[in-house]
């Protein structure tokens, strides 16, 4: 999903892990593997996040695509500028989070 999808490159791959990579950034991000099961509720509190002027349906359109894949999801809303999509099966301890830009708008330190 994250290549096909939003654009994100293969940096590296090995059995366990994945490091990728979002052309013109300079954060990567790397998943690894984990064969544990039904992680606490807390996993909303960590997110993937991506800006989008129409969040909601860019995660609904996100879900169709994993749908065609066999992997259930849920869509939901911490308000009506932010929402999430979680994956069971794919997500292990993290949701992907798409939010209105304005909600990004704060001072960033150097």
């Amino acid at each position: 999903m994250l290549t096909t999808q939003l654009g994100f490159v293969v940096l590296r791959r090995t059995e366990r892990s994945i490091w990728m990579r979002q052309p013109g950034t300079n954060v990567d991000l790397q998943f690894s593997r984990s064969d544990t099961a039904n992680r606490d509720a807390d996993k909303l509190r960590s997110q993937v996040a991506f800006l989008d002027e129409a969040p909601q349906a860019a995660l609904d359109k996100l879900a169709g695509w994993l749908g065609t894949k066999g992997i259930d999801t849920s869509v939901g809303s911490y308000s009506d500028r932010e929402f999430y999509l979680d994956a069971p099966a794919a997500f292990v301890d993290f949701v992907i989070e798409a939010m209105r830009p304005e909600l990004a708008d704060y001072p960033v330190k150097v």
